[in-house]
């Protein structure tokens, strides 16, 4: 017999019994022998196979170092609590709310009365938070109860949703305004011409009738940049693949912007030539929305230049410049908004729609550029509009 073998004598005793039993009451010995066989048999085989020593249940791979290290470079800021303390926190918490939160009461943590409501409560929940890490942050806080000891809290920042929705909202506020004034304005006009009661004199006629041709022409003109913006947003993601010559095209745009009455103010510099991708209707637009601003809003008296040259990169450099009254500085970082005017009686007078320079901003971006603005009042406006230049792909030999 094996030595680590255990006899199950106290079994065996029990089946010899068992076995003499029913052989008293008269069973067939062979019934009782081949029992009492099977007996004995099986408790030897359990004997053979016995548990562990000290059987333990295995032991869970989530403890709280497994569970750091699977959220730690999560995107999503990620907390998990225990008894109302924050006892994880990952990378992306720890930025928004600081690294001192590990450790301490959620009230502390937060230090914000809706979230701490929704910490306290003994069910999961949600809550949109405003202000939680800084002013205008806007956070979807989620929370979800493991136990009666542990809760995973997520955030998610809704700050930019929340900005492109209000965006949105002033857009169409703005867009309205603008449109229902020349309409508001022609309107009026039609209706007292209409009138046969009212006998308009010629002269006050042919005033009215011009108002009216004006402010169509505004009309058309702003549904015209509504439609140029919305198509250059569009398109903005979109990264241009035809390789342009900008000499020629500038010149072009310089022309039509200027027409024939104005072109006498153009002081164009044109040394060189950049090849870029760009889109030439885009760029088109580009140049003339510059150079029509320079126009209206320089002095009548005095040059406006048009430069393209090679800046230190290589790069396209193409600047417009106006000798006018210049731009205050508090206005220059407001004047790529949709409609910010300076002056707006003067735009509105001048027929400028408000949405030039948003344009021109858009443009520049898809074509991986950067627009620059500086004036000084009393002295003119300079804007630099810097576009990277095609360059070949470098040839390797193999």
């Amino acid at each position: 017999m094996d030595k680590g073998r255990n006899v199950p004598w106290p079994g065996i005793f029990i089946a010899v019994a068992v076995s003499l039993a029913m052989g008293l009451v008269g069973t067939n010995p062979w019934l009782v022998l081949g029992a009492g066989l099977l007996w004995i048999g099986s408790l030897f085989l359990v004997s053979s196979h016995p548990p562990p020593p000290n059987a333990m249940p295995p032991k869970s791979p989530f403890s709280q170092a497994t569970i750091t290290q699977l959220i730690e470079h999560s995107a999503t800021p990620l907390l998990m609590t225990e008894l109302n303390r924050v006892a994880i926190a990952n990378e992306a918490a720890r930025k928004v709310l600081g690294s001192h939160i590990v450790g301490q009461d959620v009230r502390v943590a937060f230090r914000h009365p809706e979230a701490i409501a929704l910490m306290m409560q003994d069910r999961p929940g949600s809550a949109l938070i405003q202000n939680l890490a800084r002013r205008k942050d806007i956070w979807q806080m989620n929370r979800q109860i493991m136990d009666d000891r542990f809760a995973v809290v997520e955030l998610l920042n809704q700050t930019s949703e929340a900005q492109v929705s209000r965006a949105h909202t002033d857009f169409v506020a703005n867009a309205s305004h603008e449109l229902r004034t020349p309409l508001a304005s022609i309107i009026g006009y039609v209706e007292t011409l209409s009138d046969e009661e009212a006998a308009v004199p010629p002269a006050t006629r042919k005033k009215f009738l011009t108002t009216i041709l004006s402010e169509a022409n505004r009309l058309q003109g702003l549904v015209s940049d509504l439609m140029s913006l919305s198509r250059v947003e569009a398109e903005k993601y979109d990264e241009p693949e035809e390789k342009i010559e900008l000499r020629k095209l500038v010149e072009t745009a310089t022309r039509d912007a200027a027409g024939e009455a104005r072109m006498g103010r153009i002081d164009a510099q044109l040394p060189n030539d950049v090849t870029v991708l760009g889109d030439a209707r885009q760029l088109e637009q580009l140049v003339r929305n510059l150079v029509d601003n320079a126009l209206k809003y320089g002095d009548a008296d005095k040059n406006v230049t048009v430069s393209l040259l090679n800046d230190d990169n290589g790069d396209a450099k193409l600047t417009v410049q106006d000798r006018g009254d210049g731009i205050a500085p508090e206005h220059i970082p407001h004047l790529t908004r949709r409609f910010y005017r300076t002056d707006p009686g003067r735009s509105r007078a001048s027929g400028g729609t408000g949405l030039g320079l948003a344009i021109v901003k858009h443009i520049v971006e898809r074509h991986r550029g950067r627009l620059d603005i500086s004036s000084e009042v009393g002295q003119g406006t300079l804007v630099t509009v810097r576009i990277p230049a095609f360059r070949e792909p470098a040839e390797y030999l193999t």
